[in-house]
């Protein structure tokens, strides 16, 4: 079965919690949707705020390919003609080919809330669908609350929809607006509405259950084509439901088609690509795109996948975008190591004595509180290490680190630092402001940089400082975790120690001597490169 996809992360996706969207940023994720092959991008509620407004005025220039773009209102006022009603004319005027308007499906909410008859209602959903229809709208009926309004009065939430889809709406979307219905019942109550409404029926589900996906998937199977959500399962309160693990579910377990196999590889970009524009991450655990989602820890786990990897997987990372990753810690067997040197390409150059050496060095350090799983640099680091046994880049010989305090001042800290490079003894004093961490890396690359300039080109993107052993208080372990990029890659590696300067230095030598290292490889293999040619 062919199955719409409407996304709504432009709208009910930033009423999340810390997501928030220029207008910029919603015309870049809106392209991004429809390069993905979305069907519906609703755009936002030109009638609630200026920024949805500025929106579509700017949307009205986007070459969209395949999405058709949705402006998202409510009902006309129960006090108001329909054709005098701003929203109504906002949605209007916002010149889309397609509005969604929401309308009462809860007896409670008429009562209440909205304090009309049942009647007024469901002329206010009638009349606003048919003005809308008259203007050459697709119309997109939302019935809100549907679920809670079927379990209050099934005969009134029944007589919504019917007065939506009698005024000519496209399709009828029932919403878990509170997010509180089961899967069973959900079904239940789709079962139902199938049999007394033909047309395209919609899903539209909320996670405040954490069965948010499980609801949409279980609506489709009973016949509704259209699904809602929002990438990442933005949204408000819990969140909607996740557009990605529904896509991915749909087309690969259940066979229907969304937006096909090819699109399909586009999924883990894009999820990343919304989660970046939000100024968020993607979490690892998140089903088929989080970095965790085809990531093996367990030695056994590990083993078995290399020979067959379904027997840890239920799908292909590759089909969706993402890759496996085989993660190395105190729990790690042979094949961890064995996966992670092929994947450098190591693989033949250290024997298996040294690769259980390795195996050896890394449970230790894990048991002393690194995390190798989260520093894959401090783990390359190790293997070039154990390839280069003699290899010799620098080595501290004396560091000052003095902090001054003067009144309400900001704290400075002041570094001198003598390192031995095989130039001989280097010496730099650096001072910062911004921590002593600062101060000690400026000095080291300083002291490095006559014997080794790129040292310099090094930039720090990320500096992780977390307590290991919190019961024993100001004596307690950190781990800290130091992230780098050069121009071409971006690394992280780990220090661990009683001491705070002390766990970062060490961090902090790996990182350059990483760098060093992969380098000097770089300008062996060009050196040797042309002395062939």
């Amino acid at each position: 079965m062919r199955v719409a996809i409407y996304d709504t992360t432009l709208r009910d996706g930033t009423q999340g919690e810390n997501v928030n969207f220029s207008v910029d940023d919603k015309l870049r994720i809106a392209r991004r949707l429809d390069e993905l092959g979305i069907d519906y991008i609703e755009g936002g509620w030109p009638g609630s705020n200026p920024r949805d407004r500025d929106f579509f005025a700017a949307a009205k220039s986007l070459k969209l390919t395949h999405a058709k773009m949705a402006a998202f209102g409510s009902t006309r006022h129960a006090k108001n003609k329909v054709e005098e009603d701003e929203n109504v004319r906002q949605l209007l005027e916002s010149e889309t080919p397609v509005v969604t308007i929401f309308g009462k499906s809860w007896n409670l909410h008429t009562e209440r809330a909205l304090r009309v008859t049942e009647q007024q209602n469901l002329e206010m959903i009638g009349s606003t669908v048919g003005y809308l229809k008259a203007n050459g709208r697709e119309v997109i009926y939302d019935a809100e609350h549907f679920f809670d309004g079927y379990k209050g009065s099934r005969e009134f939430a029944l007589r919504t929809l019917e007065a939506a889809q009698q005024a000519g709406a496209d399709a009828l979307v029932l919403c878990d607006t509170n997010g509180g219905t089961l899967p069973g019942e959900l079904a239940e109550i789709v079962a139902d509405v199938r049999k007394h409404f033909g047309g395209i029926l919609g899903i539209h589900t909320h996670n405040d259950s954490e069965v948010a996906v499980a609801n949409a998937i279980a609506a489709v199977e009973l016949g509704c084509s259209q699904v809602q959500g929002t990438i990442n399962g933005y949204g408000e309160r819990c969140g909607n439901s996740n557009l990605v693990s529904i896509i991915a579910n749909l087309e690969l377990k259940l066979g229907h088609t969304c937006v096909g196999p090819d699109k399909l590889k586009q999924l883990t970009k894009l999820a990343n690509f919304v989660a970046d524009t939000a100024n968020l991450e993607v979490a690892n655990g998140a089903a088929f795109v989080g970095k965790s989602a085809f990531a093996h820890k367990g030695g056994i786990h590990v083993s078995a996948v290399l020979r067959d990897a379904s027997t840890y997987e239920h799908c292909e990372p590759e089909a969706v975008g993402n890759k496996r990753r085989v993660l190395v810690s105190d729990l790690s067997g042979r094949a961890n190591i064995v996966f992670k040197l092929e994947e450098k390409g190591w693989a033949e150059k250290l024997d298996p004595e040294a690769r259980k050496n390795l195996l050896e060095r890394i449970k230790e350090m894990e048991n002393e509180g690194y995390e190798l799983e989260a520093a894959e640099g401090s783990f390359e680091l190790l293997v070039r290490e154990a390839l280069l046994p003699d290899h010799f880049l620098f080595d501290l010989e004396k560091m000052s680190v003095v902090t001054e305090k003067k009144g309400m001042d900001r704290t400075s800290h002041k570094v001198e630092m003598v390192v031995k490079t095989r130039e001989g003894q280097r010496w730099a004093e650096e001072t910062s402001e911004g921590g002593p961490f600062d101060a000690m890396a400026r000095a080291l690359r300083k002291c490095l940089s006559e014997v080794y300039p790129q040292a310099l080109d090094v930039t720090l993107t990320d500096y992780k400082v977390r307590v290991l052993d919190a019961y024993k208080g100001t004596a307690a372990k950190v781990r800290v975790l130091v992230t780098w990029k050069d121009g071409a890659e971006t690394w992280t590696t780990v220090g661990v120690s009683d001491d705070v300067l002390e766990a970062s230095w060490k961090a902090l030598v790996d990182s350059l001597k990483l760098e060093l290292l992969r380098l000097r490889d770089a300008q062996a293999e060009q050196a040797k490169a042309e002395t062939v040619a």
